[in-house]
């Protein structure tokens, strides 16, 4: 870890400070997001980083739970901004045919390979029903669920846009299943040093799990497979 000295703040006044106080905060947990896993990641040491107490820290977010599903919202948002210039172009609107096999399979493959570019929202959605969502108030879940939904929405129209064959509740399910299979598949793909060591082994080389292949392929999958159910 380094050794990095907390930015000191003058209490904040004003709703812009407030923000910039919240900002710095995300800031921090964003740093040692690549130096520690989420959940070696204290409210205590988040303090230390930030330059503020426990006290004034939980004044912007209720717990460590809290900081984690902000940056998870807002690390969601930059990616759903950024995607369209990662996905094949959309499709003809009001185009009902299936698309060509290969056409799905170059949006399943781009979408995986555009996750797999985002470490801090593939870490954050792995961590997100095993452990963020164990602390935490009611309220805060309900705040940050009512977010997450909209920006899936915003998700599923653009999958719609690219896979014009599927409807609005296969393309919500698809966004579903995209959440799902990499908050699975990415802590495989990033092992412990001493899983990656064994895995050195030629009779473990099977064992290894690259994370945008397998995650293109289970998505290709799943796509055909939702086009098929109609």
């Amino acid at each position: 870890m380094t050794d990095e000295r907390p930015t000191q703040f003058q209490r904040a006044r004003s709703a812009e400070q407030r923000e910039i106080r919240k900002q710095a905060i995300l800031d921090a947990a964003t740093q040692l997001l690549t130096e520690l896993p989420v959940s070696e990641i204290s409210l205590r040491e988040l303090s230390r980083r930030v330059g503020l107490s426990k006290t004034n820290v939980v004044r912007y977010f209720e717990t460590r739970e809290a900081v984690f599903f902000e940056l998870l919202n807002r690390s969601l948002a930059q990616w759903i901004e950024e995607l369209p210039a990662e996905l094949p172009p959309a499709g003809p609107e009001g185009t009902d045919a299936p698309e060509p096999e290969a056409d799905i399979e170059t949006v399943a493959v781009a979408l995986a390979r555009s996750l797999a570019g985002r470490s801090l929202l593939c870490d954050l959605l792995s961590a997100l029903g095993a452990e963020l969502e164990r602390n935490i108030s009611a309220e805060s879940v309900r705040e940050f669920k009512l977010v997450n939904v909209r920006l899936l929405g915003a998700l599923s129209e653009l999958l719609r846009g690219r896979i014009t064959a599927l409807t609005p509740d296969a393309a919500r399910e698809l966004v579903s299943l995209t959440v799902v299979y990499t908050a699975g598949l990415w802590p495989f793909a990033h092992p412990s040093p001493a899983v990656g060591e064994a895995q050195r082994d030629p009779e473990l080389a099977t064992t290894k799990v690259d994370f945008a292949a397998r995650l293109g392929r289970i998505l290709h999958v799943a796509v055909t497979g939702l086009l098929a159910l109609g």
